[in-house]
This record gives structure tokens, C-alpha cells and sequence, in this order.
């Protein structure tokens, strides 16, 4: 003979045994979308840095070809002073290009580190949701929670 209530308890085990499962995978899926876009946002951020560079690089090339034309149509060779003070201009624009690389690549890895980690809390968050609900399944089981309030009868 079945008992009626063991069929109710083990209707309520499955409700809340997928109830879990969704949730876990839930909180798994909300990880990787989040590690997802944050990679997104890496790759703009480096396109758009090198975007930044070429354009630097081109105002750089500009200056530097104005100032030879300004020395040539002035009869000065190009070398001594106003071609040390060229050099001098190139090599501090060069190095804040060096920063702004710099800049970029940590900023870039800096969202990769916290998709990764989005992962991470949604596994965890997965897991603990699984570890959840099995130990309501097996109050349930055991009669030791017929109802959510605590208040069943038997």
C-alpha cells in the first residue's frame, strides 16, 4: 500500500531538489555571462588604447616633420640644439606612451582577474545553493520539516 503522505514528501523532495538545481545553475550561468563581458570590456578598452597610440604616434610624426621643415627653410642643418631639443621631446612623449601602455595592460588584466572571479562566486554560489538544498531534502525526508514554517502536523 502507498502512503499518501510519503507521496506528498516525496513531491516536495522534487520541487525543492529542482527548485535548488535552477537556482545553482542560476547563479552559475550569472558568473559566466558576468566573466563574459567583463573580457568584452578588456578588449575595447585594449582597441581603443591602441587607437589612442596610433593617434599619438601620428601627432608625434606631424610635430617632428613641421619642426625638421622649420629648420630646413631656416638653412640649420638639423643638428646641435634644436635637434637635441626634438630628441628630448620624442623621448618624453615615448615614455608617456610606455605609461599609457602600462596603464591599458593593467586595466585590461585587472577586468580579466574579475570575470575570472565572477566565475569563482558563481560556482560558489552554485554549490552552496546544491549544499542548501539537500539538507532541506533531507529534513523533509526525515519529517523533520513537513512545512516551510516548522509548524506541520503528523
Amino acid at each position: 500500500m502507498a502512503d499518501p503522505i510519503s507521496a506528498v514528501t516525496l513531491a516536495i523532495l522534487a520541487v525543492v531538489a529542482t527548485s535548488g538545481a535552477v537556482s545553482a545553475r542560476g547563479s552559475y550561468v550569472s558568473g559566466k555571462i558576468q566573466e563574459q563581458e567583463l573580457e568584452r570590456q578588456a578588449e575595447q578598452e585594449r582597441i581603443a588604447a591602441e587607437g589612442r597610440e596610433l593617434q599619438r604616434r601620428e601627432e608625434l610624426n606631424r610635430a617632428l616633420a613641421a619642426r625638421q621643415m622649420a629648420l630646413a627653410s631656416s638653412g640649420l642643418a638639423g643638428e646641435g640644439t634644436p635637434q637635441s631639443i626634438a630628441l628630448s621631446a620624442a623621448e618624453k612623449i615615448g615614455m608617456g606612451e610606455g605609461l599609457e601602455s602600462l596603464t591599458t595592460n593593467l586595466k585590461t588584466a585587472q577586468m580579466r582577474r574579475a570575470g575570472k572571479e565572477a566565475v569563482r562566486t558563481g560556482k560558489l554560489q552554485a554549490a552552496s545553493t546544491l549544499l542548501k538544498t539537500g539538507t532541506q531534502a533531507a529534513m523533509l525526508g526525515s519529517g523533520g520539516g513537513d512545512a516551510p514554517d516548522g509548524g506541520g502536523t503528523t
